[in-house]
């Protein structure tokens, strides 16, 4: 018989702010985190918009040395999953570490790091390249820092599924809980791809919107206006919790994680599959590890990344999905406010999902003005709706055809 799991911390960095309860604020509220991009000097590129967060300061959880031996995803990820273990009021001298865990996700890593150094090699020679450079770099360098700030011995890795990444590494720890593994499992994503190689990248696959001229109206899911998506950063980590474990010690819990599901396009390594297909095929998987029936959904937060191709492919997985019931769920995309994270997302949009159920608030769609025909759904445009939201799901979707899925109930004791 499976354990059951349930989430007792959270914390974030986005651009709307790395405060939970502010952030839910503002993004109920309908604000948008997307600007003029700061931190790069723009000029020469097509695209100067997105969601870097300039004030995020890494002294609040690392002193200077410490913080210059890591990359910006990883101060991303040490921030975030020390707000979410402070929130649990767990203290970890006092657990088995050996059964407490860290799986995280990424899409890219230390893309900062890779940049300054190359830089440096060309232009100063090889013996000027950092000794830190590939524990500043490597996929792992997150994962493997929160393991070593908390002295967790259990199970630790990472994941990269593209976009799909933080989902993923949270569906290996709901199972990792599940089976007996573990008992604590700090789990997201993380990402810090605004760089000039990053932006360059995207923008030269005409990914990215050029609203240059109108930044928070610029990333516009499920809107006939759409023109591609908004390059942000962030990281969004939880603390999924054995549910015996977090009520013996009197956790406060936030949501149960009941389901995961994922699967491959196996189509095309940028564009998904128009069908949806490979997406339907996740979120049935999700429901039916969930254990519930498509019907018992109540809300989705989609991956809704505002292209065009992106949008109307989820519309169709969902309408295969549901059925008749889709005309019955309330959706909202989080990027049209905070832009999208890449590996990150997912990360963020579980934390998303989690507040939904525990607030009976749907989030707005925000910059839905002029519906796509084909995006035929309740997306909550605009303005935040009160729902009673018993079960949520929140969908990622990356390059290479991944896809991964993740059901949430709420906790009602």
């Amino acid at each position: 018989m499976k354990r059951r799991v349930v989430i007792t911390g959270t914390g974030l960095v986005t651009p709307l702010g790395d405060d939970v309860g502010q952030f839910w604020s503002d993004l109920v509220a309908g604000k948008s985190g997307i600007h003029n991009l700061t931190m790069l000097d723009t000029s020469g590129f097509k695209i100067k918009i997105g969601g870097d967060i300039p004030e995020f300061d890494p002294s609040v959880v690392a002193d200077s040395k410490e913080a210059k031996r890591l990359d910006r995803f990883s101060q991303f990820a040490m921030f975030a999953g020390t707000r979410a273990v402070e929130q649990t009021g767990l203290q970890f001298e006092s657990e088995n570490r050996e059964r407490c865990g860290v799986i995280l996700g990424s899409g890219i890593g230390g893309l900062w790091e890779i940049e300054a150094q190359m830089e440096r090699m060309l232009f100063k020679g090889t013996d000027r390249v950092s000794p830190f450079t590939i524990p500043k770099m490597m996929l792992n360098a997150a994962g493997g820092n929160i393991g070593i700030q908390h002295g967790l011995r259990g199970p630790n890795y990472s994941v990269a599924t593209a976009c799909a990444s933080a989902t993923n590494a949270m569906g290996d720890a709901l199972r990792s809980i599940q089976y007996d593994d573990t008992d604590i499992v700090i789990t997201g994503g993380s990402e810090a791809a605004i760089t000039r190689m990053g932006l360059a990248g995207f923008q030269n696959m005409k990914a990215l919107s050029s609203r240059n001229d109108d930044p928070q109206r610029a990333s516009r899911p499920f809107d006939s206006q759409r023109d591609g998506f908004v390059l942000s950063e962030g990281a969004g980590l939880s603390v999924f919790e054995e549910l015996e474990h977090a009520q013996n010690r009197g956790a406060d819990i936030i949501a149960e994680v009941i389901g995961f599901g994922c699967s491959c396009d196996a189509g095309h390594i940028t564009q998904p599959d128009p069908r949806g297909a490979g997406a339907a095929q996740a979120m049935r998987m999700a429901i039916q590890n969930a254990g519930i029936d498509p019907v018992d959904v109540d809300y989705v937060n989609a991956h809704g990344t505002s292209t065009p191709l992106g949008d109307k492919a989820e519309t169709a997985a969902i309408h295969a999905v549901f059925g008749d019931h889709a005309k019955q769920l309330s959706i909202s995309s989080t990027k049209a406010a905070i832009g999208h994270s890449l590996g990150a997302s997912g990360g963020i949009e579980a934390i998303v999902t989690a507040l939904t159920l525990k607030h009976g608030v749907v989030h707005p769609t925000i910059n839905l003005t002029d519906p796509d025909p084909a995006c035929d759904l309740d997306y909550t445009p605009n303005e935040a709706r009160e729902r009673s939201v018993k079960i949520g799901m929140s969908n990622s979707f990356g390059f290479g055809g991944h896809n991964a899925c993740i059901v949430l109930k709420r906790y009602d004791g």
